[in-house]
């Protein structure tokens, strides 16, 4: 029986003035008031609900009040995160993974199930809790590729591969004009390719496989044939024969991978519920080619079909299927790839929602779920370089007295100092005692040791009350707090790492988009991650501390004040 879909609404979908981005609908939830939220979380559901209805629909096997349940739920929990200040860039793909994640963990909870029967059905809630993965293992590449990307190229190649709609849509939605997002969209698709090239070399299991990653990936880019030991080789190794397939579908059909890869449980069917698909295939601005549209290379029949690769069992979305090859080269533009076996998963969505304004927006997800469709229906500054002493001159020393609030000096590379907030006026503290997960606050500048601070020259920021302490800024849902000083090289390597503008800002290298700031300007004010607005409430200055708790020495006490200079070039 095939799933039911509510009704769909005209195609761009609404939701705000057509000029404005989601970012700038999403400004409302982290600083305006009750109300602007509230409307900010109207819009920016007006805009995305009907493809996130579908998807629970797709993840439920159902229709109803519980995919309207489901879809206000992922609203709640996103837009709780936008209120954090995450970016909102490419929300719809957190959208969709929010609904997905939600039906899996509501159908793994006995309470939950026992009120809400529709949970059980075996291709739905119940299916999705008895697999072990949702993503399949031959996608782990392009999951990894994609996630790895910018999210304004996330957005694109989302919009434009997966939904099928046209180039105008993901640039309103972004915010940017038609031919510069029809010009990163290009690069998005190269960078996405490169992307998962590099994700076989870094995970290869073996040296051999490392050895054959050029060898797949220069024949299969021109359309030609692999070499008969290439293809021995992908006779015998999964690795590198999924990365393969992977690979000839980056050409051949890049939405029906994305939507495997980001999505795993449903993906076909999502694909097909898509109106721009439905449609027939849409082009971009310049003739791009659409995902399923004809290889690069020309006619030449699908590497992978030539190379005659031993078959896989498919098991799309949860049910079994024939056994098939693993690719057949060019596809139809509505014809969906092959879904690996998917046996299933057990992890479960964050609630991630704070302060009244959050709240609110959650609470109006509820309503509009149940009332508005009951049927269903900017250029970054130069940032300092790390490797030399930020705001000096090469080979010079910062000027031994503080400066004033528009001459401040910039952190300097080793040299332990304060951290002054430009709009607050108050030092940068440890709240209680320094241990791992104390929080970081503003207090009244002081001699004290918890306010010193020595920025490093790989970008960490250390505590000089406990040499293994760094502010980490992504432990915590937004909110600073202190962390052990990771390697570069390990997983929270970027959390512990900032980079800091001419301007003074402190920007974490996980997301340059971001700058820490304080939650207020009060003491005792914690310090979080906002998104970037060059504010002086992001901008930061270093002053040696004083004699005296809670002066810090100004411009014009000791001579003309200093002023910060260019930063230095990145030594080779």
């Amino acid at each position: 029986m095939p799933t039911p879909h509510p009704p769909r609404p005209p195609f761009p979908p609404p939701g705000g003035d057509p000029g404005e981005s989601d970012e700038s609908l999403a400004g409302p939830l982290r600083a305006g008031s009750d109300a602007e939220a509230s409307r900010s979380a109207a819009l920016l559901m007006a805009r995305h609900w009907p493809p996130a209805q579908d998807y629970a629909v797709v993840c439920l096997a159902l229709s109803g009040p519980l995919a309207h349940m489901v879809t206000a739920t992922a609203f709640h929990q996103v837009l709780g995160r936008l209120a954090l200040g995450e970016p909102a860039e490419a929300l719809r793909p957190r959208l969709l993974v929010a609904v997905r994640d939600t039906v899996v963990n509501w159908s793994g909870t006995d309470r939950i199930t026992a009120v809400l029967p529709g949970l059980g059905k075996p291709a739905g809630g119940r299916g999705m809790r008895a697999a072990k993965t949702l993503i399949p293992e031959n996608r782990a590449l392009s999951d990894r590729s994609f996630h790895a990307l910018p999210r304004l190229e996330q957005a694109l190649l989302w919009h434009i591969e997966v939904e099928a709609e046209p180039i105008t849509v993901p640039a309103g939605l972004l915010g940017v004009d038609v031919d510069s997002a029809t010009l990163a969209l290009g690069q998005a698709r190269e960078k996405f390719r490169e992307g998962l090239v590099r994700a076989h070399r870094e995970l290869a299991p073996g040296k051999e496989c490392r050895y054959y990653n050029r060898l797949l990936d220069v024949p299969i880019r021109r359309g030609g044939a692999l070499l008969p030991d290439v293809q021995e080789h992908l006779s015998a190794c999964p690795f590198c024969r999924h990365a393969a397939e992977q690979l000839g579908h980056a050409d051949a059909a890049l939405g029906v991978l994305l939507a495997e890869a980001v999505l795993g449980w449903g993906a076909r069917r999502y694909l097909e519920s898509r109106p721009g698909r439905r449609s027939g295939p849409a082009r971009t601005r310049g003739g791009s080619r659409r995902s399923g549209g004809r290889r690069r290379g020309g006619d030449t029949p699908g590497l992978l079909a030539r190379a005659a690769l031993s078959g896989t069992r498919r098991r799309g979305d949860g049910e079994p299927g024939p056994r098939i090859p693993v690719s057949r080269g060019r596809r139809r533009a509505d014809e969906p790839g092959p879904l690996a076996r998917i046996p299933g998963i057990a992890w479960s969505s964050r609630t991630l929602l704070t302060g009244v304004g959050v709240a609110s927006a959650g609470l109006l997800a509820t309503v509009l779920a149940v009332s508005v469709w009951p049927d269903g229906g900017d250029g970054t500054d130069p940032v300092a370089s790390t490797s030399a002493v930020p705001g000096t001159a090469a080979g010079q020393s910062p000027p031994s007295s503080a400066t004033g609030p528009g001459a401040a000096a910039l952190p300097a590379v080793g040299r332990p100092s304060r951290l002054r907030n430009a709009a607050a006026g108050l030092c940068l503290d440890i709240k209680g005692t320094p241990k791992a997960g104390a929080g970081a606050v503003l207090a009244v500048c002081s001699v004290a040791l918890t306010q010193q601070w020595t920025y490093e020259a790989d970008g960490r920021l250390r505590s000089a009350a406990d040499s293994g302490l760094c502010l980490d800024s992504h432990a915590d849902a937004g909110v600073v707090i202190l962390g052990t000083c990771a390697d570069a090289r390990s997983r929270r390597g970027d959390d512990v790492r900032y980079d800091v503008t001419v301007q003074g800002e402190l920007l974490p290298r996980w997301d340059r988009t971001l700058a820490l700031a304080p939650s207020d300007a009060t003491p005792g004010a914690d310090l979080v991650v906002k998104v970037r607005d060059r504010s002086a409430g992001q901008r930061w200055a270093t002053d040696a501390s004083t004699a005296s708790p809670g002066s810090l020495s100004i411009a014009g006490t000791g001579g003309p004040p200093a002023r910060p200079t260019a930063p230095p070039q990145r030594r080779a």
